[in-house]
């Protein structure tokens, strides 16, 4: 909530007043500013952007970030460095061992477009330390042979991802990170729903089943398989069908009992869904289907109830999705 933020934005201020007299900070009630609300384009609440060099033209915007902590992380790596220069292993343990989650890129050289995104990514993400080195010890004390990025989580390594020239892009790289703060599927509930929608992934695919039938965990190992191949592209969820507060996502997909299991994907900037045109949740049913959606030729799934037997029996023709197309059309 915008309460809970302000608190959370007061205590950020109050740190880094000590560390970093610099900057200054302030808050608006844009209720009584319209022309500012106008001019920097406010359109949610609460937002905060960072103005730059004392000018007014193109302030950053900081986005999903909630805590005080990050958000002093955040300040201070758009206003200095955005990632620690890692010299030795024992630094690089240290940065790793000191969070649960921690990205450490290795590079041959420091001066190339690899290490700019990379330096690029660490600015949007502050929830994790980020380092990087160019150390040829540290690189083979790590097996690492190119340009790599590798996420560790509990102090092991869970990602590499190579890093070539040009290739990647800053967001591309943002997504794949920030869903290493979310489980490999993440099950929905009211307490995960909010971390859900603050990776900044919009494509979500869900799988609706109930989690004690018997074919579960045969299901769910299928899913999970599919979800490490199109992590950073497509986030993976899971929604239990015995769980009773979960009946308005249902409502929202048009779910039935009768239906279970069931797979769909959700757009959620254009608020498409699709629906696995397999029945069998199997990997190569789930990797064909996200495959075609990503590619853009999956059909979008408009729900729709059966067709009335009476639809025909009045002036005045009842229409649903089924029939819509042939009658109008």
């Amino acid at each position: 909530s915008s309460q809970n933020f302000s608190e959370e934005f007061a205590e950020a201020a109050r740190q880094l007043k000590k560390e970093a007299p610099r900057i200054q900070f302030g808050k608006i009630d844009v209720t009584h500013q319209p022309d500012l609300r106008k001019e920097f384009n406010i359109q949610a609440f609460p937002t905060v952007k960072l103005f730059v060099n004392g000018s007014r033209e193109d302030p950053i915007d900081c986005k999903g970030v909630r805590q005080a902590s990050a958000f002093i992380t955040w300040v201070k790596r758009r206003t200095g460095p955005s990632t620690v220069l890692i010299n030795s292993t024992d630094q690089a343990e240290a940065l790793i061992k000191a969070d649960d989650l921690a990205v450490i890129g290795f590079f041959r050289e420091l001066h190339n477009d690899s290490v700019e995104v990379f330096c690029e990514t660490a600015r949007d993400v502050p929830e994790m330390p980020f380092g990087m080195t160019a150390s040829e010890d540290v690189c083979a004390d790590y097996g690492i042979q190119e340009n790599a990025l590798v996420v560790f989580k509990k102090g092991k390594p869970v990602h590499n991802e190579v890093l070539e020239d040009g290739r990647q892009n800053k967001l591309g790289l943002t997504r794949l990170i920030k869903t290493f703060t979310l489980d490999l599927v993440t099950e929905y509930n009211i307490e995960t729903s909010v971390k859900i929608f603050d990776v900044p992934v919009e494509n979500h695919i869900l799988l609706f089943t109930p989690t004690n039938s018997e074919t579960f965990s045969a299901i769910y190992e299928n899913y999970k398989s599919a979800a490490a191949e199109f992590r950073g592209k497509i986030l993976f969820v899971l929604v239990d069908t015995n769980e009773g507060r979960n009946g308005r996502i249902f409502e929202y997909f048009r779910i039935r009992d009768i239906d279970v299991p069931a797979v769909r994907i959700l757009n959620l900037t254009s608020d498409a869904k699709y629906k696995m045109p397999a029945d069998e949740v199997t990997v190569e049913n789930l990797r064909e289907f996200c495959q075609s959606y990503l590619n853009g030729k999956a059909k979008v799934h408009l729900s729709s109830e059966e067709i009335p037997e009476d639809w025909d029996k009045m002036p005045v023709k009842v229409l649903v999705g089924k029939n819509f197309n042939s009658i109008v059309f």
